[in-house]
């Protein structure tokens, strides 16, 4: 642990404290929306709910079975990519346009079409330098929320899938939408911005300001409503940034207190969610079981990061560079290695590609970790709403093997785990791979995608793999050093995303819907605990075997070879 400190340490132990404390608040909160009920916002929000329902002609009573939800889902989205593609090309005959920016160009409009409404929020684009403010706000920020609130629709269906008997009506759509983001997304990110204003971020229409540096050059400022695309991009575990720069950029993040906040907020729904699942099937220990499997995977993972960037890099050293600051390439020196770890491992465990450090100039070590977190599935509380989706997934596959393991069919919270559940749940996670091999296999042979790389060797592979990871995972975050704008990236990297997200939400409805229309059946004396420590350890152990065997043959060839490399005096 050389060059790590008591208040590293103290800073990752802290933000593990606070996320368990957070977990129960924002459960209740998201319990009472997944219920239905009436909320102290009730009377301010209900009559825009009502006016919503009325334009809309939606009766927020009638439920739907899992394939009619997935219908209205789907149609909704492919609706959002449309409207965001064409409002991207016609930008330069908009309002609200003081830099004159003229209309984005195909293959970046396409790309961020789908990045956003798939809430991967991945950028070929340099914000403040592409997008009008009129895109911004009505475009990007929009999508933030609905895609946000589509995540966390897809959650409720599944707990109710869990929580309901011999039912096929899983919710409405249209309501779940309606509600999260009238009741949870829009009064938090409200609150949310004014703190973000008081830290120091910018909320304003203006386009830049000209200002003299102190050697008397002359720069100009991008300015703009920088605060309320932060705080949906944060608690939505969206990412995309106003600047080019994400969350190292002063404006999007002044410093240490804020950059807690945003770190504490891309977890907060996240782990509230897990509350919520095991208040809505009975047994709240149920939801604790799956946020400490979370936070074992989360905690090895910040460690691993942590200790590789406090180390530095061995090649400095041997220069004569003093190693005591650890690597600091690519890093701000107003958070420095332990929070520029714990940000990079925070927002790659969440489904979040905000960043505020170059994930390119860690370590191999180093980048290792937010690799391998967005190839788990991003489960580690992950996206809000996706993350437990997704651990959900694999927990009915830690059930099937431990049915095996104690010898009878396999039961989770008295459903029957039977063939069609399995076949669906190994479908859903068999899409990651299947895309992000796939994809860099294919752009390590086509000129195009080589074209993009920065680095050669085992680091480009890294570039390639990460893309493309990043992309599947609808996390957003990337190797910077990887130039992603031609019509190759572009096309590849947009089938990525799309995939990502809806072939693995089909999977997840349509196992709702299965697991609702089963009877109960009580515990027995052969069902196996899954409240303790031993399916916490089964969780963990399967998590880690299918994203060990599955993945690490890539990550030798990329991260693994490089560190290797590393300790030899070679650098890409």
């Amino acid at each position: 642990m050389a060059n790590t400190t008591p208040e590293g340490w103290i800073l990752i132990g802290g933000f593990i404290v606070l996320t368990v404390a957070m977990a129960k608040p924002f459960g209740l909160w998201l319990h009472a929306i997944y219920e239905g009920r009436r909320t102290w916002l009730s009377p301010i929000v209900g009559p825009v709910e009502r006016l919503l329902y009325k334009v809309g002609g939606v009766d927020p009573a009638r439920e739907q079975g899992w394939r009619g939800y997935a219908v209205a889902l789907f149609l909704f989205n492919a609706i959002g990519i449309l409207f965001l593609y064409a409002l991207q090309r016609v930008q330069g005959v908009l309002p609200l346009n003081p830099q004159e920016f003229s209309g984005v160009a195909h293959p970046v409009a396409f790309n961020t079409a789908i990045s956003f409404v798939t809430n991967t929020n991945w950028q070929s684009y340099g914000g403040e330098t592409t997008m009008s403010h009129l895109v911004q706000m009505l475009g990007l920020t929009v999508q933030n929320f609905v895609s946000a609130a589509t995540g966390i629709a897809i959650a409720f269906v599944l707990i109710r899938g869990f929580a309901r008997r011999e039912t096929r009506e899983l919710g409405n759509f249209w309501a779940d939408l309606t509600r999260i983001t009238l009741y949870i997304l829009l009064p938090s990110c409200f609150v949310y911005a004014l703190l973000l204003v008081f830290l120091g971020v910018p909320q304003t229409l203006a386009g830049s300001v000209a200002a003299t540096t102190m050697e008397g050059a002359g720069q100009v400022i991008a300015l703009g409503p920088v605060a309320s695309q932060v705080a949906v991009k944060m608690l939505g575990t969206n990412g995309g940034g106003f600047f080019n720069v994400n969350a190292a950029h002063p404006f999007e993040n002044p410093g240490d207190l804020s950059n807690l906040v945003q770190m504490l907020s891309i977890f907060a729904l996240g782990a509230g969610l897990t509350w919520t699942f095991g208040r809505a099937v009975g047994n709240t220990k149920q939801g604790w079981a799956i946020l400490a499997a979370m936070l074992v995977l989360f905690a090895a993972g910040v460690s691993s990061a942590y200790i590789a960037e406090a180390s530095g890099n061995p090649i400095h050293h041997a220069a004569g560079v003093d190693p005591s600051g650890g690597n600091m390439e690519g890093k701000e020196t107003r958070f420095g290695p332990a929070a520029s770890a714990l940000f990079a491992t925070v927002t790659t465990a969440a489904s979040c590609g905000a960043v505020n450090s170059m994930h390119d100039s860690f370590t191999p070590v180093g980048g290792l970790i937010p690799l391998f977190n967005i190839q788990l599935g991003e489960i580690i509380v992950g996206g809000v709403g996706a993350g437990l989706y997704g651990f959900l997934l694999f927990a009915i596959l830690a059930i099937f093997v431990a049915g095996l393991m104690v010898g009878r069919t396999p039961e989770y919270l008295g459903k029957k785990i039977e063939a069609r559940e399995i076949k669906l749940a190994v479908l859903a996670i068999a899409i990651l791979p299947l895309s992000i091999l796939g994809f860099t296999a294919l752009a390590s042979v086509m000129l195009q995608g080589l074209e993009g790389l920065q680095d050669s060797g085992p680091h480009g592979m890294s570039e390639m793999l990460y893309a493309y990871s990043s992309g599947t995972g609808n996390n957003g975050s990337a190797f910077a050093g990887l130039t992603a704008s031609n019509d190759f990236w572009g096309l590849t990297l947009g089938i990525a995303m799309f995939l990502g997200r809806f072939f693995v939400i089909f999977p997840a409805l349509a196992i709702a819907g299965s697991l609702a229309a089963k009877k109960p059946i009580p515990a027995g004396a052969g069902s196996f605990p899954t409240t303790g420590p031993l399916w916490v350890g089964l969780l963990v152990g399967l998590i880690l075997i299918v994203g060990g065997l599955t993945f690490l043959p890539s990550l030798a060839l990329g991260p693994g070879a490089e560190q290797l490399a590393m300790l030899r005096g070679q650098t890409f």
